[in-house]
């Protein structure tokens, strides 16, 4: 047995996010799966939260668990054809930029015969 009854683990990293999967064994011999969610917060460690499923009740948790999946799975499919059937242009959204305006200000309306300029938008999430 391992530190604190560790039988397995293994962890994903996302983003600002650690997920940690433990199988565990406690004094009386249950095994148990605890999933630990490790959240990086600004200026104060990490944010940790637990959930601890036991083994009689591992059949349940994963049919809930595949059940939402399948859920997930059919909802993307549906809006993905759902924007699919919408027109090309319902689809592009460009914002509008004056050369003038401050980054947290609303940009003046351009004039009648100007054209609004495309801006490409990006994200600010760092890329691991």
């Amino acid at each position: 047995m391992g530190v604190r009854g560790e039988l397995f683990t293994t962890e994903i990293s996302l983003e600002n996010r650690t997920y940690f999967f433990n199988v565990k064994e406690n004094r009386t011999g249950d095994v148990f799966l605890q999933v630990v969610e490790s959240k990086n917060v600004e200026g104060s460690g990490f944010d940790r939260r637990a959930i601890v499923v036991f083994e009689d009740d591992m059949q349940r948790f994963l049919q809930g668990l595949e059940n939402s999946l399948s859920y997930i799975e059919k909802n993307r499919k549906a809006r993905l054809k759902e924007a699919a059937a919408k027109p090309a242009t319902e689809k592009r959204r460009f914002v509008k930029k004056d050369a003038e305006a401050t980054p947290r200000t609303r940009a003046a309306k351009p004039a009648s015969g100007d054209k609004p300029k495309r801006v490409r938008v990006v994200s600010k999430k760092p890329q691991n």
